[in-house]
């Protein structure tokens, strides 16, 4: 008899703004450094880190509601929420069409 074989294994990440699990490389990583938080593009910066999705919505909610400080287990200071905001005027428009094929955590 032989074995089935499992397709590859793709990391999940649920994202701190409206919490949905999506693959990792849809979503974008923001790392606490001592320098202060940062977004990591490329994921591989170290620290502790927590994910967004790349929608307005998402980011708006983890930093008016405080979500986003909570999983990195820092307060955000005026510098790291100022950086955040001018990440923020660069994302898309929300696109409500991806709604029903994401899995509620």
């Amino acid at each position: 008899m032989a074995k089935k074989r499992r397709g590859k294994h793709v990391p999940q990440r649920t994202c701190v703004g409206c919490h949905r699990v999506l693959p990792k490389r849809q979503m974008v990583r923001l790392v606490r450094t001592p320098e202060g938080v940062r977004v990591d593009l490329t994921g591989r910066l170290p620290g502790r880190g927590a994910y967004l999705h790349d929608r307005r919505s998402c980011w708006e909610h983890a930093l008016s509601k405080g979500t986003l400080a909570r999983a990195l287990r820092v307060e955000l200071t005026q510098d790291d929420i100022a950086r955040l905001q001018a990440f923020l005027a660069v994302l898309p428009d929300d696109d409500d069409d991806d709604e029903e094929e994401t899995v509620k955590a």
